[in-house]
């Protein structure tokens, strides 16, 4: 993984950082790293996040999986960390995730008939993810595909894997139908769970390298130093943090790889709920290049500057040439491959932005296969963790979305709390 974040300089943007102020930064980082490597050694909540690769057990979620190994499709019943990083990591190592590997991670009903009529459930394998097993979108959601398998005939117990706490009616569950299950990892909130038996499961029901994943996230490991000038992740997160203090309250998170558009979705989630806290922050939005250089770019460009722009690509890529064009007028298209001109349209953007002066910093990675893939994730979840040590927040928590869960659950069950009170109190001020 490399990070070159010489377009966030102050000599090119605004917002931008001074090498000076850097050199203050870098500082801060070191007593960062000196925090995060205590946190690691004491296998603390969240910091213990960082110490998966040596922790996880690639044979041990391999063995779990073998009774659906032979499944054409993997179907993940989880929200949030329970099933983002679990659909990154298979949408950027198969070349049919969108067909392989399905997420139900919402209760929309319109979504979830449409996906169930469309499985043959004899060839599915169920992976059920929640750590507490009382998730209510994933228990519904559960309860539903169970009740479709039953009706085709198919005996659910013998086609799902299940992810869980130690303890919990989904342990409870699989204990009593003696489901093959795998230990949510003690410690690590869901979001930064990717390199786990959480977000390992389905790429190894699919045939996935996930040794080679948790190797790169291996080698990331070794690169975390007390300076962000010699780790990448660092680099990233510190950035991040002194761009956002000066004003890009905005990340835009542009992968210039169709494969890892969902990796900015877990993105989103890991900088959102890890970082928004205390008024500080900043907002992930997500794109796609070159997609998006037709949608979004304008505003990046010419609308407020309070935005970054954050883009993800390989160095190396598949060679398609493009046939010989038809027309002089795209004659300088002769002898190329869409790598190239997929690689141009980036340097165009960055060269764009900053000509504009406007932050941007570049994330590559060798290519697009295990090994950097475990990389990046790696990275990018010490990247989160530096970021929230530099900004003073608590990075693994999120109160937010815990009262969000409390007042769900307080309206199902017709209880009158001060959650509930403040829906009702709701002001509405209607337009018919």
């Amino acid at each position: 993984m490399y990070v070159d974040i010489g377009n966030a300089l102050a000599s090119v943007a605004d917002p931008g950082v001074t090498r000076s102020e850097l050199e203050g930064i870098d500082d801060q980082v070191a007593a960062a790293h000196s925090r995060i490597a205590e946190g690691r050694a004491d296998n603390e909540f969240g910091y213990a996040a960082l110490n998966l690769p040596d922790l996880v057990d690639a044979g041990s979620i391999r063995r779990a999986v073998e009774p659906v190994a032979d499944a054409g499709t993997v179907v993940t019943v989880g929200i949030g960390g329970s099933a983002l990083g679990a659909r990154t990591i298979t949408t950027a190592l198969t070349d049919d995730a969108g067909d392989s590997h399905v997420a139900l991670d919402n209760v929309d009903p319109d979504e979830i008939d449409g996906v169930l009529a469309d499985l043959s459930f004899e060839d599915v394998a169920v992976n059920v993810v929640s750590k507490s097993g009382t998730t209510a979108e994933t228990l519904a959601n559960f309860l539903v595909v169970r009740e479709a398998m039953a009706a085709a005939g198919v005996d659910w117990t013998e086609r799902t894997v299940v992810t869980t706490g130690q303890s919990g009616p989904l342990a409870d569950l699989a204990a009593e139908h003696d489901l093959p299950t795998l230990a949510v990892p003690a410690g690590v909130p869901g979001r930064f769970s990717a390199l786990s038996a959480v977000g390992l499961v389905p790429a190894a029901i699919l045939g996935c390298d996930v040794e080679a994943v948790l190797d790169g996230a291996a080698e990331a490991a070794e690169s975390l130093g007390p300076s962000l000038f010699d780790c990448p992740g660092y680099a990233y997160g510190a950035v991040s943090y002194a761009l956002e203090a000066r004003g890009a309250t905005v990340n835009a998170f542009m992968p210039y790889a169709e494969r890892l558009e969902p990796f900015a979705e877990w993105f989103a989630q890991l900088w959102a709920e890890s970082l928004g806290k205390d008024g500080r922050g900043q907002t992930p939005a997500r794109a796609l290049g070159a997609t998006d250089q037709h949608s979004q770019l304008q505003l990046y460009r010419a609308g407020r500057r309070n935005t970054m722009v954050s883009f993800v690509t390989p160095r190396e890529r598949p060679a398609v040439e493009v046939p010989e064009p038809d027309a002089e007028a795209l004659a300088y298209l002769a002898g190329t491959d869409l790598g190239e001109l997929l690689d141009a349209e980036l340097q165009a953007t960055e060269a764009s932005l900053a000509e504009a002066g406007r932050p941007n910093v570049r994330v590559e990675i060798d290519r697009l296969d295990a090994h950097s893939l475990g990389e990046l994730l790696y990275g990018m979840c010490a990247a989160c963790i530096v970021a929230g040590e530099l900004a003073g927040v608590d990075t693994f928590t999120q109160p937010a979305v815990e009262w969000g869960k409390e007042t769900a659950r307080d309206l199902l069950q017709g209880e009158d709390t001060d959650r509930t009170a403040a829906v009702e109190d709701k002001t509405e001020l209607v337009v018919e």
